[in-house]
């Protein structure tokens, strides 16, 4: 630790801290532009200048100069900053007076209007007259795709966004052309950005350079009620702020969430909320003579309980899909253990995962955050950069801060950084689990071995063979102990971890998804599956937000509320229990799935015992107390990866192939957004090459 004097006041800091982190640490304020605590230094914006006792007489910019390079004074004493001496004050208007020299100012008309930095710090910095009289420059706006709209006779060339693209994303779309007022950002062949990412640089630019393209004129900030929440789009859970203006949501931002997504989205987390308007169902359907009609409730709850109660429970059945909260399954399995059905899952995409072999078995053990600890990585049926891109974003971090090996057996991907691609399927997993792979010594080697395994791996009708080979791989690489649990289950559907962790799944003797959908059921209730085909004959009851796959299979259609429309519980792929608030209310008559359920188990004659939200948490802690363990997770015990690699079976020689083909269209909200549909026409067979 360093002493340092700021502003008078003394303390200690780590030598390689900034000024810029030392006067911060002190409780100083630093105006900055082109700074950003996850990017590189650039130092070129000048705004965080403080003046240095002792040293250069001139102001120094904080953001480059490292605590250890200053000097201490002619008697040992600390060094001295000073954060609002008059020096640095003209400093810091002679900066902003330079960055205004081209700034269109029209504030009016621009988006970034009420949470510009720029505007900020104009006002504690700027001052009322210029020096110059020369014309302002002009420079033509780029196009870079369909989410990023650009208004570069803004941009002060701060390169956040470039070194974003470069560092985070992984693809350097973005660069700079020219020099001093000649420079440019640009994508140089003014083509589409391709990272999944890219809506990040929006929150990055300081001023309205760049700015949502789907978003534009929508709204003002001050305009919107703003909802903290959780992300649904993939099973990360990223921290999320839903802004909304009456019924509808205008825009998604993130949250800092160090251990999670820090403060990063994925593209189709922050777009797709033009799809909760569209195509939505706001009203009860009941099919007649082949054809769907309106109808109330009461009619679509008679025509429900008449057929259920003319089928025998063995003839009934209920799957759940990948966007519905644990509150809405654990309804659904009550209102099932009512009827006596037993044939219940929610694993539509034909996973293999089993509450039965211990929750160890089926969540990302590690950590995502853990990822950064881990020195030897094997991806294992999985494509992270599509099934979800902020963990992959961890992952290139990793793999940029220090020496780290990981390598693939599936499908080859540019995941963004370097991978060694080892095989394809089944043969050379079990090459590595038995040992004869070098890359088995690797892992062995390590002192925090990672085995991520996707459910593109686990999906197959080997999947339990499968998993116990990546448990056995972890036991052998010695990362199966309760310090260190290396088996990491990357899941692709939200509500996946938390209908486990409840056991919607089927019971001895019930029929699983796959057998329900094939014609082993007469009734099935569909709680949201879209993803699933189900063949004629059966009489389905289906319960959500869209006019998507399940909706057009249905015989009774019952609307539900979209995540962003109701409160609710979801389990991430590594057990963190995450709660969702409500930002806007469902369209029509659309309601609460789990209201859904209370009211048809009263129909059914098997009312279900809670009348509000309060009353059906109560009922959920009571039989699950770590669901109201909201953001943290319950430990697993290592012993169930030890007892699952016992398992073995064989493993088919098949290549692993991820579940996701297309980034943009994984689930029904997705699929009715027209922003999500350009992306999609618009994304390449193959992704944009990494950065080296």
């Amino acid at each position: 630790m360093t002493k340092i004097i700021v502003d008078g006041k003394e303390l200690d800091v780590p030598a390689d801290y900034t000024l810029l982190q030392a006067c911060e640490e002190a409780g100083a304020e630093i105006p900055r532009f082109c700074f950003h605590e996850r990017l590189s230094i650039a130092g070129n914006c000048r705004m965080c200048l403080v003046e240095v006792k002792g040293g250069p007489p001139k102001p120094a910019a904080s953001c480059a100069m490292a605590v250890k390079d200053l000097r201490p004074g002619p008697n040992g004493e600390p060094p001295v900053v000073l954060t609002n001496s008059p020096m640095v004050k003209k400093a810091r208007e002679g900066v902003m007076e330079f960055l205004l020299i081209n700034h269109p100012l029209d504030c009016p008309i621009c988006d970034q209007g009420g949470e510009c930095d720029l505007q900020d710090q104009a006002m504690a910095y700027g001052i009322d007259t210029t020096r110059f009289a020369e014309n302002k420059r002009a420079v033509e706006n780029k196009y870079i795709g369909p989410l990023v709209k650009t208004q570069m006779n803004r941009c002060i060339q701060c390169t956040r966004c470039v070194r974003f693209t470069t560092e985070i994303a992984g693809v350097p779309d973005l660069g700079a052309i020219g020099r001093g007022e000649d420079m440019e950002i640009t994508t140089y062949l003014e083509r589409a950005m391709g990272s999944e990412l890219q809506g990040n640089v929006i929150d990055l630019c300081p001023v309205g350079a760049l700015t949502s393209r789907p978003y534009e004129f929508m709204a003002r900030p001050w305009e919107l009620a703003k909802t903290e929440s959780i992300d649904v789009m993939d099973a990360i859970g990223s921290s999320i702020r839903v802004d909304a203006r009456g019924r509808d949501v205008m825009r998604i931002l993130p949250r800092l969430n160090e251990a999670v997504n820090e403060e990063w989205i994925s593209d189709k987390t922050r777009f797709v909320w033009d799809g909760l308007r569209t195509q939505r169902l706001d009203r009860p359907y009941l099919r007649e003579h082949g054809k769907l009609r309106p109808s109330s409730w009461q009619e679509a709850f008679a025509a429900i309980a008449a057929k259920v109660k003319g089928t025998s429970p063995d003839r009934i059945g209920a799957i759940a899909g990948d966007l519905v909260s644990v509150e809405d399954v654990f309804a659904l399995k009550l209102l099932m253990n009512s009827l006596g059905v037993t044939n219940i899952d929610a694993r539509q995409d034909g996973t293999k995962l089993d509450p039965s072999f211990g929750r160890a078995s089926y969540v990302f053990n590690p950590t995502i955050s853990g990822i950064e600890e881990a020195d030897a990585i094997l991806l294992v049926g999985t494509d992270p950069r599509r099934e979800a891109s902020v963990l992959n974003a961890r992952l290139r971090k990793r793999w940029r801060s220090g020496p780290v090996r990981i390598a693939l057996v599936g499908e080859a991907s540019d995941l963004t950084y370097d991978v060694e691609r080892l095989g394809a399927g089944g043969d050379t997993l079990s090459a590595i689990a038995n040992g004869t792979h070098a890359f088995a010594q690797v892992l062995k080697d390590a002192k925090k071995p990672l085995i991520i395994v996707g459910q593109g791996a686990l999906s197959r009708a080997d999947g339990v063979a499968v998993l116990a080979m990546a448990a056995k791989i972890a036991v052998n690489a010695g990362a199966a102990s309760n310090d260190w649990n290396g088996l990491a289950v990357l899941h692709t559907a939200a509500a996946r971890v938390g209908a486990l962790d409840l056991g919607f799944v089927p019971s001895a003797g019930g029929k699983d998804a796959a057998a329900m959908a094939k014609g082993g059921v007469d009734v099935l209730f569909n709680l949201g599956a879209d993803e699933i085909d189900i063949a004629p004959g059966a009489f389905v009851i289906y319960q959500g937000t869209h006019g998507d796959r399940g909706a057009h299979r249905a015989d009774v259609i019952l609307p539900g509320a979209a995540y962003t429309e109701k409160s609710g519980t979801y389990v991430n792929t590594e057990g963190r229990v995450q709660l969702a608030l409500r930002a806007a209310f469902p369209p029509g008559d659309a309601r609460e799935d789990w209201a859904i359920l209370r009211a048809l188990s009263e129909v059914l004659g098997k009312t279900l015992p809670f009348d509000n939200l309060g009353g059906l948490r109560a009922a959920l802690y009571a039989a699950h107390p770590a669901m109201a363990m909201i953001d943290q997770i319950s430990a697993s015990d290592a012993a169930a990866v030890a007892a699952l690699a016992q398992k073995g079976g064989a493993v088919d020689a098949a290549a692993f192939k991820s579940p996701v083909k297309d980034f943009y269209f994984t689930n029904p909200i997705a699929r009715a957004s027209a922003v999500m549909a350009e992306c999609s026409a618009l994304a390449p067979g193959a992704l944009p090459v990494a950065a080296e």
